[in-house]
């Protein structure tokens, strides 16, 4: 079955639509799958151990704090998220390897570019609530993410 968050949005008004401040970089437009949320500033730690997991067809929303100083993904994270299953990336924050992260079979989308790596300190907090771009997103809400922008729905819509 094919959607688009316009018609999820008509089918389904109660859903949570994310503020439009984010841009695709990844090789698949249109993703969705339960969330899984990371919480770091400036530290990929938790992202990277996260990408090296089963990630069955979830997606992994970093809340960077809209830090715009450092990329918290890159080309060799995101391979990985792929080789495991992942569906997407919904990062507030930054990505690295543009060119490499839209060959890739994976729905990315960041608030933009950065060309800095991020310092890894082991920081960084996994399963927590997060508010990103105007929306609330606990661990298990499903992301339904498309050219039109991105909805959070608490239970899986289709």
């Amino acid at each position: 079955m094919t959607w688009t968050t316009p018609d999820l949005c008509d089918q389904f008004p109660d859903v949570q639509v994310a503020e439009p401040v984010f841009r695709s970089f990844g090789g698949q437009a249109r993703f969705a799958g339960p969330a899984v949320t990371v919480h770091c500033l400036n530290d990929n730690s938790r992202v990277r151990e996260l990408a090296a997991t089963p990630g069955e067809g979830r997606v992994i929303v970093v809340d960077g704090g809209g830090s715009l100083r450092r990329a918290l993904l890159g080309d060799m994270i995101a391979a990985n998220a792929v080789k495991h299953g992942w569906a997407g990336f919904l990062i507030f924050g930054c990505v690295r390897d543009v060119e490499i992260l839209s060959t890739l079979p994976l729905g990315v989308l960041a608030l933009a570019a950065h060309p800095m790596k991020t310092d890894r300190r082991d920081l960084g907090e996994v399963d927590v609530p997060v508010a990103i771009a105007g929306v609330s997103i606990t661990p298990g809400d499903w992301i339904y993410a498309d050219a039109n922008g991105v909805i959070v729905a608490r239970t899986r819509l289709l």
